[in-house]
């Protein structure tokens, strides 16, 4: 179930019902051309059996090693909207090596809707000397788009779109790290996962000077189909809008909504027992949700030993996100991959989503190359096939925010065995918000919650203590497990009857 970075794209190949879509939709202008264009699509596409499109990579180029596929680049000099007045521009990514599939890509002009055409003579393949045994009309594995995000001389990729529904962005000082998906299903189920792909897409032509782009994306898989529209706002924090509509083939045990994906290798959580130059390893090290009651609950990640999955039943929450609060280089000290700008990822649902879940997954690895760590939102509520089901919600990729929560925050969590027999201690640091103007002499309280209560686990030794190197206050606290399965627990800190932090969220496992 390890979620692999590198995924599987989609293809081109459709039905010959597609193919006249395609020639009624060329006729709109770009004006007309709107989602529900595109979930029409997705109906018809629903109603007929799902056809998985591989083969029309050669062999050859799915033998590529990554250097080799890394070697090739796309021409600057034909990326599309280059020649144009335009903040945006896009360049495209060839299949080969884990890209099987090739994706349909159309742009839209205000005269219609017109195919973006491949050719072997818009890439630079570098080392490699297989240019000339490229197939015209290939295809392309998925683009990037790029926006002079920093300066205005420069134009930085701000949010590619490669691999089945994967897509991946960044706001202003941030380097590339977790990704997002559009869609997730039967995630840590049984009888395994399904990985829908995006097949087809528009890229609505920019105005001069537009600080927006519109991109609608087809969804396809064995399950379901669905339309989708983003709206991709590059700035300090980049910001996705994202609105779909889905209509499944048959039914499904689980639908992820707002997929997020992330690796967590290790900690200062974590209990090592490898050994590894860097003191921490991970692209996000903790899940943040707002829930309607207004209450922020963070959830420490975690490598386990098997697979782990956490449900946080909530009705229209306000958001959850996958978040890289440590932002300190000391803390991981490598220069390769700088861990310590890598962004967060905050979703804000659009119309109440209803009653459901925030799924926590979290994957055993043994490496830091896979993405191990998914988080997403299960409706209580799934659609029949065949009846559409709208979502929208907006995806903020950022640094820091201190709205996020406005009070004292987690900033970090250790554990170790603590000095009572068969016991579990935690030290959980708290700051920000109205903390650090706490006297060093006043009396914090803290609150901690062992869910199943005293046949759970036997809370001992708690106490806070203020903490002036970062200028927050120490909660720590001792836990006996008296079952040897998932123990969940929960902390805060009171002054007076009012919480000072978010909840603090975590579990002991057998």
């Amino acid at each position: 179930m390890t979620a692999s970075r590198a995924r599987t794209a989609g293809d081109r190949c459709r039905p010959m019902l597609l193919v006249l879509a395609i020639a009624s939709l060329a006729a709109r202008t770009a004006s007309a051309f709107e989602l529900e264009d595109v979930a029409r699509r997705a109906r018809q596409l629903a109603q007929e059996p799902f056809h998985d499109p591989r083969g029309q990579v050669p062999d050859w180029l799915l033998k590529l090693t990554y250097d080799q596929w890394r070697d090739i680049r796309f021409r600057d000099d034909h990326a599309l909207w280059r020649d144009r007045r335009s903040s945006f521009r896009v360049q495209f990514f060839h299949p080969g090596l884990y890209y099987d599939r090739t994706v349909t890509v159309n742009v839209v002009r205000a005269d219609g809707v017109h195919p973006v055409p491949f050719s072997p003579s818009w890439f630079d393949y570098g080392k490699n000397d297989f240019a000339s045994k490229v197939p015209q009309g290939l295809g392309y594995a998925g683009f990037r788009v790029h926006y002079p995000i920093k300066t205005r001389n420069y134009y930085d990729e701000v949010i590619v779109f490669l691999g089945a529904s994967y897509f991946r962005a960044v706001g202003n000082e941030q380097v590339f790290g977790l990704s997002a998906r559009g869609l997730a299903v039967d995630t840590a189920e049984s009888r395994g996962e399904e990985f829908p792909w995006f097949r087809e897409f528009w890229l609505v032509t920019p105005r001069a000077g537009a600080k927006e782009l519109t991109i609608f994306a087809l969804l396809d898989s064995p399950s379901l189909t669905g339309g989708y529209r983003f709206v991709v706002a590059p700035g300090e924090q980049t910001v996705v809008n994202v609105e779909s509509r889905l209509f499944l083939r048959k039914e499904v045990r689980k639908l992820g909504i707002a997929p997020l994906n992330s690796m967590f290798f290790h900690g200062e959580n974590s209990v090592r027992t490898f050994t590894d130059f860097r003191p921490e390893t991970h692209d996000s090290d903790g899940v943040l949700m707002n829930f309607a009651t207004g209450e922020w609950l963070w959830r420490p990640l975690d490598n386990p030993r098997t697979l782990h999955v956490s449900a946080f039943q909530a009705e229209n929450p306000k958001g959850f996100g996958l978040l890289q609060r440590d932002r300190d280089f000391e803390h991981y000290q490598d220069l390769e991959t700088h861990a310590e700008r890598r962004p967060s990822v905050w979703v804000a649902p659009r119309e109440g989503w209803g009653a459901g879940r925030i799924e926590v997954v979290e994957i055993p690895t043994n490496s830091d190359t896979n993405d191990n760590i998914v988080v997403y939102w299960v409706p209580d509520k799934t659609p029949k096939p065949g009846e559409p089901f709208p979502f929208s919600y907006a995806l903020s990729w950022y640094g820091d925010d201190p709205t996020r929560p406005p009070d004292g925050r987690t900033i970090a969590t250790r554990q170790d065995g603590g000095t009572a027999k068969d016991a579990h201690r935690f030290v959980i640091d708290f700051a920000g918000g109205k903390l650090g103007s706490i006297p060093a002499d006043h009396v914090l309280r803290g609150v901690v919650t062992v869910a199943g209560g005293e046949d759970a686990g036997e809370l001992i030794d708690q106490q806070v203590v203020h903490n002036p190197f970062c200028h927050g206050w120490r909660l720590s606290f001792q836990v006996r497990p008296k079952k040897r399965e998932a123990v969940e627990l929960r902390a805060f800190l009171d002054e007076g009857g009012e919480a000072r932090t978010e909840t603090w969220s975590n579990a002991i496992l057998p």
